[in-house]
């Protein structure tokens, strides 16, 4: 039989199952929706709550805007300077573990951090905590004031918290801080276990019993309680000095530059959102910086420079001429260093030999020799590494 189909006795008619196939895509519809809603719902709830992690440190900012007149001006557009503070509180039950808490904090790792226009490099500057330094009155936690006075570095965040260490970096290198950020011993420890450890070589074993830390030479993956040792201890690892403990801070900070940027930390959800709560609970900024979005305009240009671009170095220094057991700055090669950076000049750096800081000579940059047939002088280059160097070989 030829001709439309006509339904078998007592079955539904052809309207009535375009009717049900109709309800069927409906409903379809409506649960992709409710998934769609559900996922949106979740991720706005991740996001929410990430950006809510984050401290803003109102305070230094009101102090900041006070002295606004007295701050350097910004050189060069898109060239971002941000000040990285290492705290040594004691407060909570973490950081009580090493140390009485005694109600002071004081930086304990401080770090410069100039990003470069258009995001070509990065360059990390350590700056001593026991470097003689002029820091200014500052405003004390019960709202008195602090006199002006020459005296070592760390006393600034003792004293005065960011804004008085932000302050005092400005005044040292006549560079303007764009951003602060602190973090304490429990954030950087949550930090790296959240991106299962991070990967060192040692070229010999430790046993450091002050900084509860005993590791086997060769390649060792620190959790966040041996990082923590790794970077802080200073008396038994190295010659005890604080340059080998920098040193040792700014190979690590190159080995975490190199775990984030894998693919399996950046590219994984499941990864990711761990790093990025341990990170933002741990933190505390200006104002400005303290949102994703702030943290995510920073980030953006910066997750793509090559990593023989990303430098650690510290700032040029000897021992202090009335303290052997304080620093200085080595003058004319530390203003070199400001220059360049105020100027988003490229900055060269390399490990050798005769540019290692000890009791006989200063840690500094030195001009390598000038071509005849060259007549521009070559840049200066500075004691320090970059985040490519890999000393595992």
């Amino acid at each position: 039989m030829t001709g439309t189909a006509r339904p078998y006795p007592g079955g539904p008619g052809p309207g009535v199952g375009r009717r049900r196939r109709w309800r069927w895509v409906r409903r379809g519809a409506l649960g992709v929706g409710l998934i769609l809603v559900a996922a949106t719902g979740a991720g706005w709830a991740i996001y929410a709550k990430l950006d809510s992690n984050i401290t803003p440190d109102e305070a230094a900012a009101a102090e900041l805007a006070r002295y606004e007149k007295d701050r350097p001006t910004s050189l060069v557009h898109g060239a971002q300077n941000i000040l990285l503070i290492g705290s040594d509180s004691r407060a909570g039950t973490v950081n009580r573990r090493y140390g009485r808490d005694s109600g002071t904090e004081r930086s304990d790792t401080t770090i410069l951090l100039h990003l470069s226009a258009g995001r070509g490099s990065a360059t990390a500057v350590s700056i001593p905590r026991d470097l003689m330094v002029d820091v200014p009155g500052c405003r004390r936690p019960d709202g008195t004031r602090s006199t002006p006075m020459f005296a070592m570095f760390n006393y600034a965040f003792q004293m005065g918290g960011s804004a008085c260490t932000v302050r005092t970096v400005e005044r040292l290198t006549n560079i303007r801080l764009d951003h602060h950020v602190v973090i304490d011993f429990q954030g950087f420890k949550e930090m790296i276990d959240a991106l299962d450890g991070v990967e060192i070589c040692l070229s010999e074993p430790i046993n450091d019993k002050a900084a509860k830390l005993r590791l086997p030479a060769g390649k060792v993956t620190l959790n966040g309680e041996q990082a923590l040792g790794y970077v802080r201890a200073r008396k038994s690892l190295g010659d005890g000095s604080d340059t080998d403990r920098m040193d040792r801070q700014q190979r690590f900070l190159a080995a975490l530059v190199n775990k984030v940027q894998s693919n399996d930390v950046l590219l994984n959800p499941v990864r990711l959102y761990p790093v990025l709560d341990a990170a933002t609970s741990s933190l505390t900024t200006d104002p400005a910086l303290a949102s994703l979005r702030g943290l995510y305009e920073l980030v953006r240009g910066v997750r793509d420079i090559p990593t023989e671009r990303v430098q650690f170095l510290t700032v040029p220094r000897e021992s202090y001429i009335h303290n052997a057991n304080r620093d200085q700055l080595v003058k004319p090669e530390a203003e070199r260093l400001f220059d360049r950076l105020r100027t988003d000049t490229p900055v060269e750096v390399a490990d050798s030999p005769e540019m290692r800081h000890g009791s006989k000579g200063p840690a500094f940059g030195k001009k390598r020799p000038v071509r005849p047939a060259d007549p521009t002088p070559p840049p200066p280059t500075f004691r320090g590494n970059t985040a490519a160097e890999n000393p595992c070989g």
